[in-house]
């Protein structure tokens, strides 16, 4: 069996100075930024090439008073159709360094990297712990904002560092993983514009086989028990395989990937709601309904949280796969009831849909589903 190359044999990747310049735009299209497509122009776009021009680019937009939204992969945001009237900061950093620590190798990848970039770089080096998040688009800064994960694994098991510039204090600095709060989707970055991720480091273990496989769609995929573990490569095949049967890996020639992937988090009720939900479920569906339940991940069983499938409440409410049907310029996936999709609606529409949605999910369950996305200059109504 070959073993993982050595860390001498994983250079830096560095940009040519000759690319590193900061680009201004006015007036510049922000929807050919986004995975969804949709969304009105900026005022002025800054595409920015490493940290210390981000840094640059931020702090002169605050010092005008402009507001300041920072954008790189543009796969979880929602722009309205009036766009922005502010800086956008487009952060096309990229590159990453490695260093061994005890056991671990420490991947740091520049904020602007490609997510899946790194993902596939870190499996041709023999390095685990990412290879169940294979095919999510995005950038690496903007993985600790939500605390990415996908298929049992997520980000904040392997953060060993995340370098923030401060806003308020104009000041950069490095975190250590107990300070960016994370939980499920969460974050303390996440709808708090003060601070803007520059780089992220990753812990990750030279191991050419996976960790312990904990989602059960995966293993079976695989062959494999629950808990048990596989080849990087095949691991990285499959969840690929899996995303793009759902339409989730980024496609031109799909349009059920024109999204930004799950547009409702799957909701967590406590003990109390979770009994209210079990007899709408019943109520509804009759009294030998089952329906998913899951553990709330990094939390004890004692706190009594239970996570459940936003897809089984959607398409139990009466919205299936491909709702409203053909010819809707916005709709559900054909392939996935998470994921909406523009086939050459608004943002407007978009948002219509998706409230609808969470309306009729609320009415039949009484669970409140909450978006998933960034919504930049967006009415979510209560």
């Amino acid at each position: 069996m070959p073993r993982p190359r050595s860390l001498a044999a994983t250079p830096a990747v560095v940009l040519p100075a000759s690319v590193q310049r900061v680009r201004v735009d006015e007036k510049a299209p922000l929807a050919p930024l986004t995975t969804l497509r949709l969304g009105g122009p900026a005022a002025c776009l800054v595409e920015v090439f490493d940290a210390d021009e981000t840094v640059a680019a931020v702090r002169e937009a605050d010092a005008s008073g402009a507001a300041v939204l920072v954008l790189a992969g543009g796969s979880n945001v929602v722009v309205s159709d009036a766009g922005f009237d502010g800086t956008v900061v487009l952060v096309r950093s990229s590159g990453l360094r490695a260093e061994r620590r005890g056991d671990e190798v420490v991947v740091t990848a520049a904020a602007g990297h490609g997510w899946d970039d790194l993902v596939a770089h870190c499996v041709a080096e023999g390095l685990a712990g990412v290879e169940c998040m294979s095919g999510i688009p995005g950038s690496a800064g903007a993985t600790p904002i939500q605390n990415v994960g996908a298929y049992g694994q997520e980000v904040a098991e392997t953060i060993r560092s995340v370098t923030v510039y401060d806003r308020r204090t104009d000041a950069v600095a490095e975190w250590a993983p107990e300070r960016c709060g994370f939980g499920y989707r969460h974050s303390v970055f996440r709808g708090d514009d003060r601070y803007v991720v520059l780089d992220v480091s990753y812990g990750l273990r030279p191991d050419l086989q996976s960790g312990p496989l904990r989602y059960g769609e995966l293993s079976r995929v695989l062959g494999v028990e629950a808990g048990g573990r596989a080849p990087l490569g095949d691991v990285r095949d499959a969840v690929i395989g899996l995303r793009r049967g759902k339409g989730m890996v980024l496609d031109a020639d799909d349009p059920d990937t024109r999204s930004v992937g799950s547009f409702f988090t799957n909701p967590i009720v406590d003990a109390d709601r979770l009994a209210r939900v079990d007899r709408a479920i019943r109520d509804r569906l009759g009294p030998d309904a089952t329906y998913p339940r899951y553990p709330v991940p990094d939390e004890p069983a004692s706190a009594g949280r239970t996570k459940l499938s936003a897809a089984w409440l959607i398409e139990r409410a009466g919205f299936p796969k491909g709702y409203p049907g053909a010819g809707s310029p916005v709709a559900i996936s054909t392939k996935h009831t998470l994921a909406l999709v523009n086939r050459g609606g608004t943002t407007a529409e978009l948002i219509e849909l998706a409230v609808r949605i969470r309306d009729g999910v609320r009415s039949a369950f009484d669970v409140l589903l909450a978006p998933e996305p960034m919504l930049i200059g967006v009415d979510w109504p209560t």
